[in-house]
C-alpha cells in the first residue's frame, strides 16, 4: 500500500495523484487554525530538504466543514493527520472524525512546541475518544524509539507511522545565516532513509502492530527495503516535490523489485530484514501485519 506523508501533497490541487495512492494522508489539523511559521520556511540540502511550515492549516472546524466533504469526492481512502498541544486537544479532535480509514497521530513534529504530556498518555486519550485505527507518528530522534512504540502499543494505538522528519540545520553559505526564518526545520529526504530503516526494524521487533514506513523513499527498491524491514505500507514524502506522479512508477518498480526476488507480491518479503537462513520459512507469522488488523479500514 503506498500513501503520502502529511503534508507533503495537496489532493485538492493534484487529485490525479492523490488518486494514484491507495489511501491519502492530509496535512495535520489542529484544534485552532494556524498561519504557520514565518518564511523562508523551505530550504534546500545537498541531500535533502528542510521544512519549517508550523502546522500551518484551516483549524477543526474548517476543515471538518469544508475541506473533509472535498477530500471524499476524490473516493481516496482517508488518513486524518491530528495535531494539537494537549492530549485534550488530541482527543477532541479524534471525537469529531467519522467515516475515515485511520487517524495519524502527528506526535513528534519538530517546527513547534510538543504538548506536555507524553506521546503514551496522548494515544490513551485518543483511544477513549474514538473507535478509529490510530497510527502514532513517531520521531526517530529518540534513542530508544521501540521503547516509544511499546508504549503506544500498550496506550491503545492500532499501528506506527515512522519517521518523522528529523531537526536540522543549513546556513546561507555567503551570510553564514540561517536559511530557514526559524533557524532550524525538519530534515527529510534520502539521507534520512538509513534512519527509517532502523527505526521501522527496531519497532517491528518490538511490537505486534503494523508499521507505516517513511523516509528516503525514490524507489521502488527504497520501498521494499522499508517492507523488508518490517513496514506494511510506505508514505512517500520529499519525492512528491520534486516528481508529483512518483506513484505510479514506484509502485511498477516495486512490482519489477518483488518479482526479481522472487515473491509474489512486496508483503511476501516483509520481514526479510529479520530472518537468518534458519529461520526464513517460518518466520513470516509474527510479521505478517497489515494496516488496520485491530479495527476495519477501507485503505
Amino acid at each position: 500500500m503506498l500513501l503520502n506523508a502529511s503534508g507533503c501533497l495537496d489532493a485538492l490541487t493534484a487529485p490525479e495523484v492523490a488518486r494514484s495512492l491507495d489511501g491519502f494522508v492530509t496535512k495535520t489539523i489542529t484544534p485552532r487554525p494556524r498561519g504557520g511559521n514565518a518564511p523562508v520556511r523551505i530550504a534546500e540540502t545537498d541531500a535533502g530538504m528542510l521544512n519549517s511550515i508550523g502546522l500551518a492549516n484551516p483549524g477543526r472546524e474548517r476543515f471538518l466543514a469544508e475541506t473533509l466533504p472535498r477530500l471524499r469526492e476524490l473516493g481516496v481512502p482517508l488518513w486524518i493527520s491530528v495535531g494539537g498541544f494537549s492530549a485534550r486537544e488530541y482527543a477532541a479532535t479524534c471525537a469529531r472524525l467519522e467515516d475515515v480509514a485511520a487517524i495519524e497521530l502527528n506526535l513528534s513534529c519538530p517546527n513547534v512546541d510538543e504538548a506536555p504530556e507524553s506521546a503514551a498518555e496522548i494515544v490513551a486519550a485518543c483511544r477513549a475518544a474514538t473507535d478509529l485505527p490510530l497510527y502514532a507518528k513517531l520521531s526517530p530522534a529518540a534513542w530508544d524509539i521501540a521503547a516509544a512504540a511499546r508504549a503506544v502499543e500498550a496506550a491503545g494505538a492500532d499501528g506506527l507511522s515512522l519517521v518523522n522528519t528529523l531537526r536540522g540545520l543549513a546556513l546561507d553559505e555567503r551570510t553564514l545565516r540561517p536559511l530557514l526564518a526559524a533557524g532550524t526545520g525538519g530534515y527529510s529526504g534520502p539521507a534520512l532513509k538509513p534512519v527509517a530503516l532502523a527505526a521501522v526494524y527496531a519497532c517491528a521487533r518490538a511490537t505486534d502492530i503494523p508499521i507505516v514506513g517513511m523516509g528516503g523513499v525514490r524507489t521502488g527498491l527504497d520501498a521494499l527495503e522499508l517492507i523488508a524491514a518490517g513496514a506494511s505500507a510506505v508514505a512517500l514524502g520529499t519525492i512528491l516535490f520534486a516528481d508529483p506522479y512518483a506513484p505510479a512508477r514506484i509502485r511498477s518498480e516495486l512490482a519489477a523489485e518483488t518479482a526479481a526476488r522472487g515473491h509474489a507480491d512486496p508483503l511476501a518479503a516483509r520481514g526479510s530484514a529479520h530472518r537468518t537462513p534458519t529461520s526464513a520459512a517460518n518466520s513470516d507469522n509474527a510479521l505478517r501485519k497489515t494496516p488496520g488488523n485491530r479495527h476495519k479500514s477501507t485503505a
